[in-house]
């Protein structure tokens, strides 16, 4: 496994790669937990050279303390990948992507982010969108997997790719979850055993939902599982939102099967989670 820290060290080594070599590329914002391990495993079935980044993005953070505290475990991280035969692993420091004081570019989402996510955490997927472009160009890759957890950066990512007009393939992979349904995140690290307990209201709020569509409106469906949580005051609500997973707007009736999806985001200690499931 090579380990680069410069990104022209990087594109020199990818440049002497021959040209017919299929690249997949795998970004990541590094404390890696199975899910990550997942996208690795997708990306080599799939290429002949595959590149994992280790980066925690200051420009997608709104909140400074949340930037300090997000887990880094970068022995660890290595150690995994190594043990998992990644090829790549670009480990930048901030000066190498970023100028000093440069500030995220400013995208078009076309709708996008208007929201759950970008309602809540302003210029959030402007910053996501600068450094996955960044990323993207560096690498020069042929597929790029995403988790499916990250719905709607996901669908982001899919957009600004075409935008760009990146010869780039967006592969989004379902999402890895604990034993107890909790969707895998380097965030789980902060949380109590009591906590993580808690925390599995998240999925069976979700898997309720993906079961009852077909006796509930979705008025009525949304109503049903946000008092779900209310019941819990522990658990703090952001959003619970019924959307069309092709342009992430509220929905007023089901699409078809597979183009629905309810996103919820909560906090628990302090420390926010997202979900999501598609029906």
């Amino acid at each position: 496994m090579k380990i680069f820290r410069l990104k022209e060290d990087l594109k020199s080594y990818l440049h002497t790669q021959n040209d017919e070599k299929i690249v997949s590329f795998v970004p990541t914002m590094g404390a890696l937990h199975n899910g990550h391990m997942t996208l690795i495993s997708k990306a080599k079935q799939n290429s002949d050279l595959v590149v994992c980044s280790i980066f925690v993005n200051p420009t997608q953070f709104n909140n400074s303390e949340d930037l300090e505290k997000y887990p880094r475990t970068i022995d660890e991280d290595l150690a995994a990948l190594n043990d998992l035969n990644c090829d790549i692993v670009y480990l930048p420091e901030v000066s190498d992507l970023y100028y000093e004081n440069e500030k995220a570019k400013q995208f078009h989402f076309n709708g996008l982010d208007k929201f759950m996510e970008g309602r809540g955490r302003k210029g959030h997927f402007n910053g996501v969108a600068t450094v996955v472009e960044k990323l993207f160009r560096i690498v020069n890759p042929n597929i790029a997997y995403f988790g499916q957890k990250d719905i709607q950066q996901l669908q982001i990512i899919k957009h600004i790719t075409k935008q760009l007009d990146l010869d780039i393939e967006i592969i989004g992979v379902p999402t890895k979850r604990e034993e107890s349904g909790l969707a895998m995140s380097s965030r789980n690290k902060r949380l109590s055993e009591s906590d993580l307990e808690k925390a599995t209201l998240i999925y069976k709020t979700l898997l309720f939902i993906k079961e009852n569509a077909p006796k509930y409106s979705v008025k009525e469906l949304k109503e049903i599982s946000i008092k779900k949580f209310q019941r819990h005051v522990e658990l703090d609500l952001e959003y619970l939102e019924i959307v069309s997973l092709e342009n992430l707007q509220p929905i007023e009736e089901y699409n078809e099967k597979g183009h629905n999806v309810a996103c919820v985001a909560i906090s628990i200690s302090s420390v926010r989670l997202i979900d999501n499931i598609i029906f």
